[in-house]
C-alpha cells in the first residue's frame, strides 16, 4: 500500500526537478530544498516570483581592443582580466571576452572600433592610445574604460580627468614625474652622457608627448635629445643603428611601434655598449637596463577594479576619476648593465626602493 503512494509521489518530484534543471531562466537556486518544498508547484511559483534575481547567474560579455601585442599590453589586459576572476567573473564561466588585436594596422584598428560600436556589450576595453582613440569615436552604447594611455586630455579621449562624463573613464599609464625622475637619474648616475637618442613613431601621440617631456627635463641637465623617426616596426633597429655615433644613451617612451620592436634596439645597445633606457618595466625585464615605473600587470589590475565597479556595482564610467599611477620605483637590470658595459654602483642600487623587487639580476 506504502509502495501505491509514494511511487507517484516521488515520480512528481522527480518531474519537477528535472522541469526545474531544464528552464535556466526559472532558476531560483533552491537545489537544497526539500522534497516537500519541491513537491508543491504553488510553492516554487511563489518563491520565483518573489526572489531577485541572482547577480551570479548573469553572464557577462565584454570587447578588448587592442592595437599591438607586446609584453606591457599583454600585462595589462592580462592584470585586467585576473581583477575580473578575483571579483568572481571568469571567462568560460560568467564572462564572454570578445579580443581584437589590430597588430598595429591602424585600418585594423579602425575597423575594430566600428565592429564593437556596432554591438552592445556590458563593457569595452580599449588598450593603449589608437584603440581608445578608435573605440572612443565609435562606442557610444557601451561603457568604455581604457588603459595604457599616455596623455587621455591630449588625445581628446575624456576632457576632464576628475569628472570624465558620458561613457568613458579609464586609467593613464604615466606620470609625468616618472620621465622627470629617470632623466635626473640618466644626469646624475652618467656624467659622461652628453646626448640621448630616441626611437620615435611621430604619429603616436604619447610618444610625442611623453617625448617633449624627456627633452625639457634633459635640457634642465644641459643634455640634448636626438630623434630617429620610425613609420613602422621594421625600421627600428635601421633608426637604432643611424643613433650609433651621435648619442650616448638610447631611451624609448610608452611608444607601441618601437616597443614592439624594442628587441632590435637591445641587440644594438648591447653590441654597441650603449646604455638604454626605457619608460616600461617589461622592456627592463626584456633588456633595456633602467626605468622609473612599475609593473603593467598592476596597471591593468587597477582597471580592472574599475570594470568591477560598473559591471557588479552600476557605476557609470564619467562617474569615476581617471586614475594615475602614484607608487613609482626605479628598476635596474643588472644583466643587462652587464651586456651594455654599465658599472652599476652602490649609489645607483640605493636609490631603488624595495630591492628585491626592482633590482632585477
Amino acid at each position: 500500500m506504502r509502495k501505491k503512494i509514494w511511487a507517484p509521489l516521488l515520480m512528481s518530484v522527480a518531474m519537477l526537478a528535472a522541469t526545474a534543471c531544464g528552464a535556466k531562466s526559472n532558476d531560483n537556486g533552491n537545489a537544497g530544498a526539500s522534497p516537500s518544498e519541491s513537491a508543491s508547484p504553488s510553492a516554487t511559483a511563489s518563491a520565483s516570483a518573489s526572489a531577485p534575481a541572482s547577480t551570479d547567474t548573469k553572464t557577462y560579455s565584454i570587447a578588448i581592443s587592442q592595437i599591438v601585442e607586446h609584453p606591457s599590453l599583454d600585462a595589462t589586459r592580462e592584470g585586467f582580466l585576473a581583477a575580473l576572476k578575483d571579483a568572481g567573473l571568469e571567462e568560460g564561466k560568467n564572462l564572454k571576452v570578445d579580443y581584437n588585436n589590430a597588430q598595429g594596422d591602424q585600418s585594423n584598428n579602425l575597423s575594430i572600433g566600428q565592429k564593437l560600436g556596432s554591438q552592445k556589450y556590458d563593457l569595452v576595453l580599449a588598450i593603449a592610445t589608437p584603440s581608445a582613440q578608435a573605440v572612443v569615436q565609435n562606442v557610444k552604447e557601451s561603457p568604455v574604460l581604457f588603459a595604457a594611455v599616455t596623455d587621455p586630455l591630449d588625445a581628446k579621449i575624456v576632457t576632464n580627468l576628475e569628472q570624465p562624463g558620458g561613457n568613458v573613464s579609464g586609467a593613464s599609464d604615466t606620470n609625468p614625474e616618472a620621465i622627470t625622475q629617470l632623466m635626473d637619474f640618466i644626469a646624475s648616475d652618467f656624467p659622461n652622457v652628453k646626448t640621448v637618442g630616441v626611437v620615435i613613431n611621430e604619429g603616436e601621440p604619447n610618444a610625442i608627448v611623453m617625448t617633449k617631456k624627456a627633452e625639457e627635463a634633459l635640457a634642465a641637465h644641459n643634455i640634448k635629445l636626438v630623434k630617429a623617426a620610425v613609420t613602422n616596426t621594421s625600421e627600428v633597429k635601421q633608426a637604432a643603428q643611424s643613433l650609433v655615433g651621435k648619442v650616448d644613451a638610447f631611451y624609448i617612451t610608452l611608444d607601441n611601434m618601437v616597443v614592439s620592436g624594442v628587441d632590435s634596439i637591445i641587440q644594438v645597445a648591447n653590441e654597441k655598449k650603449i646604455p638604454f633606457f626605457s619608460s616600461d618595466r617589461d622592456t627592463v625585464e626584456k633588456g633595456a637596463f633602467a626605468t622609473v615605473g612599475f609593473k603593467y600587470f598592476d596597471h591593468g589590475y587597477q582597471v580592472g577594479e574599475m570594470a568591477v565597479d560598473v559591471l557588479k556595482n552600476g557605476k557609470k564610467p564619467g562617474d569615476l576619476p581617471v586614475k594615475m599611477q602614484e607608487k613609482l620605483s626605479l628598476i635596474l637590470n643588472l644583466k643587462a648593465a652587464a651586456a651594455q658595459g654599465i658599472t652599476v654602483t652602490d649609489e645607483m642600487k640605493s636609490k631603488v626602493a624595495d630591492p628585491d623587487t626592482n633590482i632585477i639580476q
